[in-house]
């Protein structure tokens, strides 16, 4: 059955939070809310986590998972930002965008895309998520938690309600974070800077403008 933590929008409780982390710690995988839209989490090295999330989102390894990152410092140890990049990805950051670098040696191999060696990474604008980050030590693997459509209803479902989450996934996530207010049901915006030039894989909650 899928645990709920309910953590305050606005002033984390460092209890709640410390649930949220044990579970993580633990090797469990978790559903929490960020500034766009509900993500699955779990820790960088979890492989297990990993092939969950693959076989939730029903994924293949031209996927780009996303390293959530504290700031920008965390963000440089884990993938390669030249000095162009770095005022693109600096402007944009802490928001609700994704950007598709490089990565360093610290990425583990399983983490990287197959053919070009890179991540996603981000910076959200979100209480919650930065207490968690704040708490963890290091980024949390994630990616925007999307479901496969049906015959009936095609293309990717967001999900955005708690209850809703632990209904749909329960027995495949171990917990889900309750923020008490609504989470906003659009996507990350996608930018791809591995090649010093923007490209615009997903257009979702960050405007686009900067990189067009």
């Amino acid at each position: 059955m899928v645990r709920y933590i309910d953590i305050h929008p606005e002033n984390p409780q460092q209890r709640a939070v410390d649930q949220a982390v044990a579970v993580l710690a633990e090797g469990g995988l978790i559903a929490y809310p960020t500034d766009s839209g509900y993500a699955l989490g779990a820790q960088i090295g979890n492989s297990d986590a990993l092939d969950r999330i693959r076989a939730i989102r029903q994924l293949d390894d031209k996927h780009h998972f996303t390293l959530v990152c504290r700031d920008f410092s965390q963000l440089g140890q884990f993938v390669h930002v030249d000095n162009a990049v770095f005022r693109a990805v600096k402007a944009a950051t802490p928001g609700p965008y994704t950007f598709i670098l490089p990565g360093t040696r610290e990425v583990p191999r399983r983490l990287l895309q197959a053919k070009k060696k890179t991540v996603g990474v981000r910076i959200p604008d979100h209480r919650i998520v930065q207490a968690l980050l704040e708490a963890v030590g290091e980024p949390i693997l994630s990616t925007t938690l999307l479901l496969p459509g049906t015959a009936d209803e095609p293309g990717d479902r967001m999900m955005t309600q708690a209850w809703e989450i632990a209904e749909e996934l329960d027995g495949r996530i171990d917990a889900v974070i309750e923020s008490g207010v609504e989470v906003t049901a659009e996507p990350t915006t996608v930018v791809d800077l591995s090649d010093n030039v923007a490209e615009i894989v997903r257009v979702g909650a960050g405007d686009t403008t900067p990189f067009e």
